[in-house]
């Protein structure tokens, strides 16, 4: 048992899905895992081991932000041993051409974190996905004939910035869209040797103020979920 997790040794599987939203997690596992078990329920952030298609998986809510999400990645790697993370999450557009519950994956990650300049001074680590991991993800939505966007997203610290332009540089620069977690998962990945990729559902529009509810955002984008777990 670890700080945030009460799972014991042995109740996670090597693969785990990283909803930021523990009520997604739950959705996921209830959905498509067979004989899901919850293991943890340490501060509401649900986290299941399940078989999808006779392979074993967890799927594990981390929060909102990098902080958050590196609490729950080191000490899934750390404290159980686990060789994959694959986060399921959600993002805002960036592009005027990327609409509402399109799939991304993303290749690298900007971020306006400072999580990376202790460890690196005066230089920048650039933090990309696990290129085995991004090409099977592409590969298999290709056959699928699933749409989706590969490219660089940007990992915020605020999700409310103060400036209402904050963005307009990052569109100007093609990323593709914004979240709060990747650049982090990314690096997290990379110290550890350990697998990593981020899959991302467009939850609402910077460009064109669409967005969808609370409830779509925790209980479908099945895409991405399916794309996710197909990678076992």
């Amino acid at each position: 048992m670890s700080v945030h997790l009460a799972a014991k040794p042995g109740d996670i599987a090597e693969t785990v899905l990283l909803p930021g939203d523990p009520l997604r997690a739950q959705w996921i596992a209830e959905s498509y895992l067979e004989e899901p078990v919850c293991y943890n329920r340490v501060r509401g952030m649900l986290g299941y081991t399940g078989r999808y298609r006779g392979q074993r998986v967890s799927v594990q809510g981390s929060g909102m932000g990098i902080p958050s999400a590196l609490i729950y990645g080191h000490e899934l790697v750390a404290e159980y041993g686990v060789k994959r993370l694959i986060r399921t999450g959600t993002a805002g557009a960036l592009q005027p051409g990327l609409a509402l519950r399109e799939v991304v994956l993303a290749l690298s990650a900007s971020t306006t974190s400072a999580i990376n300049q202790a460890e690196f001074p005066f230089a920048d680590f650039a933090p990309t996905a696990t290129a085995s991991l991004f090409l099977k993800a592409a590969d298999y939505a290709r056959k699928h004939q699933l749409p989706f966007r590969a490219g660089n997203v940007l990992s915020a610290d605020a999700f409310y910035p103060p400036d209402p332009d904050a963005y307009a540089k990052w569109t100007r620069y093609g990323v593709l869209c914004v979240e709060m977690e990747t650049a982090g998962l990314y690096t997290l990945a990379a110290r550890h040797g350990i697998e990593a990729l981020s899959i991302l559902t467009v939850a609402d529009s910077l460009i064109t103020g669409e967005h969808t509810s609370a409830q779509e955002r925790e209980r479908s984008f099945a895409a991405m979920a399916e794309l996710a777990l197909n990678l076992l």
